[in-house]
């Protein structure tokens, strides 16, 4: 039996790598690209796709939350009630593994954030598509933007460096049921990073599953210091015996 671990990164020069069976770290010799090398409307382009991923993930859920509020009170009130709806019938969609809108995750600007930093996935061993992973990811980051381009998305080109394999980030429960933010999410192919959840991905009929975690979560954020990598697992090896009971 084999845990399959991986550490990326959203910050150059530091380059990591996937193993099948380990973590290998290195060095990445290759030079940055610098402003002065793109074009200025790559640069605004680039600058426009970070922009939107952090709004979007500190605001989605107050201007959703406000706007629905304030529709109750005019004459187009039926729209926060449908919304209502539609949350009471899709309240366990992030328990099932999530939805994805492949539009969504192909979508150019998340190439764009990616190509910001720069972030990359650096592929070292194949990952044969007729079984399940459970991938740990580090360093959370602030954001988490590493592991959102990488795995939520198609920045780096995840499913043609591991075609097969389809992807859920696990993130915060409470996330997924924040108005605004759990559509921007759960599109993404997110899902809850609770047991219930993560059971239930890796027990689809359908192999080919890879659940990635952020093993530390939140509290890693605080360790985001370039050049320094702290992981802590002290009381947190549940991703541990969730691989040893999917095989």
């Amino acid at each position: 039996m084999s845990i399959t671990t991986i550490i990326i990164t959203g910050m150059a020069p530091v380059k990591y790598s996937l193993l099948a069976e380990g973590v290998h770290l290195g060095l990445s010799t290759a030079p940055l690209p610098t402003p002065s090398m793109k074009t200025l409307k790559k640069q605004w382009l680039e600058v426009l796709s970070i922009s939107q991923y952090v709004l979007c993930f500190i605001f989605l859920r107050p201007v959703f939350s406000l706007l629905g509020i304030f529709l109750l009170f005019t004459s187009l009130w039926y729209f926060s009630l449908l919304y209502l709806v539609w949350l009471f019938l899709d309240w366990d969609t992030p328990q099932r593994g999530g939805r994805r809108c492949q539009w969504l995750k192909n979508c150019t600007v998340w190439k764009h954030l990616s190509n910001y930093f720069p972030i990359k996935l650096v592929k070292t061993a194949e990952l044969p598509p007729d079984r399940n992973y459970v991938l740990v990811s580090h360093p959370h980051g602030i954001i988490a933007i590493g592991s959102f381009c990488n795995f939520a998305t198609e920045g780096t080109g995840s499913s043609q460096q591991f075609p097969g394999l389809r992807f859920s980030l696990a993130v915060l429960n409470g996330l997924l049921y924040m108005p605004g933010h759990r559509e921007y999410f759960l599109s993404c192919g997110v899902c809850s990073v609770n047991r219930q959840s993560l059971d239930f991905v890796l027990s689809e009929p359908q192999l080919g599953r890879a659940v990635v975690i952020v093993v530390r979560g939140a509290n890693e954020v605080l360790y985001a210091v370039p050049g320094e990598h702290c992981p802590t697992l002290r009381n947190r090896k549940g991703f541990v015996s969730l691989a040893l009971r999917h095989g």
